[in-house]
């Protein structure tokens, strides 16, 4: 039973990460796509002339829109204090993300790390390379 449950968890959150990452993501650009330009050549003769069909708008608009996102996206990451924010809350949530977990890590990652900065320590410190 126990088995179960933990293949039928792991599913569950498989396809949760296939639902939300890709097949929504694919279905909603479409979808955008179809509505904005449904709307845009229904109410704008003038992009009607210019995209009569479907597939030249949806070309430029993904011309458009993809360098546009990685763009946004790169803000996003880089420049903007939102990202520095879902990591604290990340951090928050999940306390492991910055300690170090029970297990390998504490009982033998760390101790030779350690290990490494004083020995390191100690030979920069003898050639006069440390300083305060």
């Amino acid at each position: 039973m126990r088995r179960t449950l933990h293949y039928a968890t792991r599913l569950w959150f498989y396809f949760r990460i296939g639902y939300a990452t890709y097949l929504t993501f694919i279905l909603g650009a479409l979808s955008t796509l179809v509505v904005v330009w449904y709307l845009a050549t229904r109410e704008a003769p003038a992009i009607e002339s210019f995209f009569g069909r479907f597939v030249p708008f949806a070309i430029v608009a993904t011309l458009v829109d993809v360098p546009l996102s990685v763009g946004i996206g790169w803000v996003h990451l880089k420049r903007s204090p939102a990202y520095s924010s879902e990591q604290d809350i990340s951090v928050e949530a999940s306390p492991w993300y910055h300690k170090l977990a029970p297990g390998w890590q504490r009982e033998a990652f760390a101790p030779v790390y350690l290990e490494l900065l004083t020995q390191l320590s100690r030979l920069l410190d003898a050639n006069n390379l440390l300083t305060e």
